[in-house]
């Protein structure tokens, strides 16, 4: 009977595994660190408004960091730790070659403001400061603000060959994005909104030069580019261009967090084949239609988005720990 029972136990378990993997909100909660780092959050928003200061990239960078280390094994700041002798960490892909320092830093300055703080060293996880380091600064560049869920541990694994295949490529089309999204139990909704992001930082030239120069056999530039907005990228990067110059993703408005990325892609000038796309295909354009309207709109399913994200693949228990220093295992 007991036999049975255990058995009954460990069916149920596997079931919920199988129906709800994404169900990791109930550990995370706001004020997550009231009782032993109250503080934490007015800490960290200072520590990342002087980042934000000095440079604008801080934005961006932030942002771009937060989300390639929630696709890759969760939210667990797996992407901020250092290659080592036997080691190729997830960072030294190269996928995330181009993710710029100025995001590291971020994190590293707020988790040192943090640890200053006697009753606070050694209590908060380097993953739960790159979640607050990125609503601090969405919020500075004039996007929304919004309460974080807390209580996310560190991940105890980072590998170079545990991101292939695992971000979103430049090239992709809708169905492509739709299911790397929906591996990571976000809608498409969710992706939409959160390509949004699109609306602050830079792209390398070679991420788009495809679109300007060899689209196709009877298109050299891509036709759903606008041809003034093509000309423009041909001029700021031409065929023999430093591999190191880069555009903005938003031509308009590139340091203001808003929704002028759904403009452009009206216009025909988003930037990524994987962003004009979600105006070229019937089955995202009204969304893209509608946020163009609606900022408000945009902003409140966005910070929705955001916060799903940030609940993928959290570690818990001996999943994880807190790091003391965010770029090395302890």
């Amino acid at each position: 009977m007991a036999g049975q029972f255990n058995l009954i136990v460990v069916l149920s378990l596997c079931l919920s595994l199988c129906l709800f993997p994404y169900a990791t909100s109930a550990i995370l909660k706001r004020n997550y660190y009231a009782k032993t780092c109250p503080n934490v959050e007015t800490i960290v928003r200072n520590a990342v408004k002087t980042k934000f200061q000095q440079t604008i990239v801080t934005v961006p960078a932030t942002i771009r960091l937060f989300f390639h280390d929630c696709f890759v094994q969760g939210c667990d700041a797996s992407v901020i730790i250092a290659s080592s002798g036997n080691n190729t960490a997830e960072k030294d892909n190269p996928d995330n070659l181009s993710l710029a320092g100025d995001g590291f830093d971020t994190v590293i300055k707020a988790k040192a403001a943090v640890d200053a703080v006697a009753s606070c060293k050694n209590k908060v996880s380097c993953a739960d400061i790159l979640a607050m380091a990125t609503r601090d600064v969405i919020a500075l560049s004039g996007g929304p603000s919004y309460a974080v869920e807390l209580g996310r541990l560190d991940g105890l694994i980072s590998t170079a060959a545990s991101v292939n295949g695992k971000l979103p490529q430049p090239t992709f089309n809708l169905d492509q994005l739709n299911s790397l999204f929906a591996a990571n139990g976000l809608s498409q909704t969710d992706m939409i909104a959160l390509s949004a992001a699109h609306t602050v930082g830079f792209s390398h030239c070679s991420k788009f030069s495809n679109r300007i120069y060899n689209f196709s056999g009877q298109n050299p530039v891509d036709p759903t580019l606008n041809k003034s907005y093509a000309t423009q990228l041909q001029s700021d990067c031409p065929k023999d261009v430093d591999p190191s110059i880069a555009v903005n993703m938003d031509p308009n408005t590139p340091q203001k967090f808003d929704n002028m990325f759904f403009k452009n892609l009206q216009q025909g000038m988003g930037l990524f084949t994987s962003d004009e796309v979600l105006f070229t295909d019937a089955r995202s354009k009204p969304t893209v239609n509608k946020w163009a309207r609606n900022a408000t709109d945009f902003q409140r399913v966005f910070v929705n988005a955001i916060t799903r994200l940030g609940r993928v693949g959290v570690k818990t228990g001996n999943n994880g720990n807190i790091r003391r220093d965010c770029a090395a295992f302890n």
